[in-house]
């Protein structure tokens, strides 16, 4: 199978790919969840015209005279009401949040009202609607405040709230799988033996995969051994995995047996080698209803493949409008120079700084292997290089993704 594109291998992984099922999740369960139908308000807000100060209702034309004295006839609160209509020369003490009673048409700050007993003196003339608040200010009954795919925030969970809604329906977290694969693997913490290494992979793609608001369930270390990956892939299929991803194992190599495995349990292969660096060797499937993503074994590879294809994809199956994972393309001055591109599409790590003129700046770094995860912990940035891009110097623009 050839190389193929960034692009098409994208068009391939999300075709078809439907959103989760919903469920129905109290507020306060369902922060950074994203909201599965649109949601419209079950009240006006405000309900009624309001006092936005504390102070007093009165009509605005009884205002103008400052010598004039008004009869203060009662006051109200929040929470309260006056049943009577207030009649010209006369004012109600009334405080933020009260309904303006009837006959009323403005509402004269404290600190301009001047009081004696029940009289009261206008000190600065109000206009008509002054420090009212009208009925439905904020939104009315019936209108659509929060559409579908949205991620649920703070602010989002207060509007819902104001609407009158105690519960939200939101999307279930897609289910992800993930698998290690390889007899040179060891989980952190343990002590590796004198040829194996640390498998850091799962950690971080684990916490991607909570990133983008799915859950993650760990499958452990699969050794080289066929039955010993089926044994895992089982689980994965009977923990309800809507996304199995699997991690190194999947190349070309004699020991490489993820994609047979995949295959002798009915996988259907989706792409495998895309024209990219690093991340060449990822794979795509499906087995049954379950997406297979197989990423890389380098950590870096893994990693940068799991910002451009598993966001993506976890994005889709959220129903999410607004990618999460893929914070769009930024254009940036080169500080450097960057030889003639080949074939595949390259992902350079890089800084970024801003210049006196606020212009963005970005220096790849002198080093770029694949393997080197404290470099991709120091980037702030992925350098985007197209297939057979011309050589570029200092000064020219380079498209770019924030890491930060």
């Amino acid at each position: 199978m050839s190389l193929i594109s960034i692009e098409e291998a994208l068009d391939r992984l999300l075709k078809d790919v439907k959103p989760t099922s919903t469920e129905q999740l109290p507020l306060l369960e369902a922060g950074e969840r994203i909201l599965a139908e649109d949601v419209a308000a079950t009240r006006t807000q405000p309900p009624f015209s309001a006092s936005a100060m504390d102070g007093y209702a009165v009509k605005a034309a009884d205002s103008v005279s400052p010598e004039a004295a008004l009869k203060v006839i009662g006051e109200v609160a929040a929470g309260h009401n006056f049943d009577g209509t207030l009649q010209s020369g006369e004012a109600l003490r009334i405080f933020t949040g009260a309904p303006v009673p009837a006959g009323a048409d403005a509402v004269l700050m404290q600190e301009y009202a001047r009081r004696d007993g029940d009289n009261l003196f206008c000190e600065e003339a109000v206009s008509v609607g002054k420090y009212i608040r009208p009925a439905g200010l904020d939104f009315e009954k019936g209108q659509v405040l929060l559409k579908a795919g949205t991620p649920l925030g703070f602010r989002e969970l207060s509007l819902a709230g104001a609407m009158n809604h105690a519960s939200l329906p939101v999307r279930k977290k897609p289910v992800v799988a993930i698998l290690a694969n390889g007899d040179e693997l060891v989980q952190p913490g343990q002590t590796p033996g004198p040829n194996q290494i640390i498998a850091s992979n799962q950690v971080g793609i684990a916490e991607f995969v909570r990133n983008c608001g799915g859950m993650p369930v760990m499958l452990g270390i699969a050794p080289d051994q066929p039955e010993e990956i089926t044994a895992r892939v089982k689980l994965a299929i009977e923990a309800g995995a809507d996304v199995l991803v699997t991690l190194g194992g999947a190349s070309v190599g004699d020991h490489d047996l993820i994609q047979d495995v995949l295959g002798a349990e009915g996988m259907e292969l989706g792409f495998w080698r895309i024209a990219m660096r690093p991340g060449k060797p990822l794979m795509a499937g499906a087995l049954g209803p379950m997406k297979v993503l197989g990423l890389p074994g380098n950590p870096v590879s893994s990693l940068v493949c799991a910002l451009l294809f598993l966001g993506p994809l976890l994005d889709k199956m959220s129903g999410r409008t607004l990618s999460a994972t893929n914070q769009g393309v930024t254009r940036a001055t080169l500080a450097a120079d960057l030889p003639a591109n080949d074939m595949r599409q390259d992902y350079l790590r890089a800084s970024l700084r801003t210049d006196e003129a606020s212009n963005l700046i970005t220096e790849p770094f002198s080093k770029q292997d694949s393997s080197m995860l404290a470099l991709l912990t120091k980037a702030d940035a992925l350098i985007i290089r197209p297939p057979h891009a011309p050589a570029a110097k200092p000064g020219d623009k380079v498209d770019l993704i924030k890491l930060r």
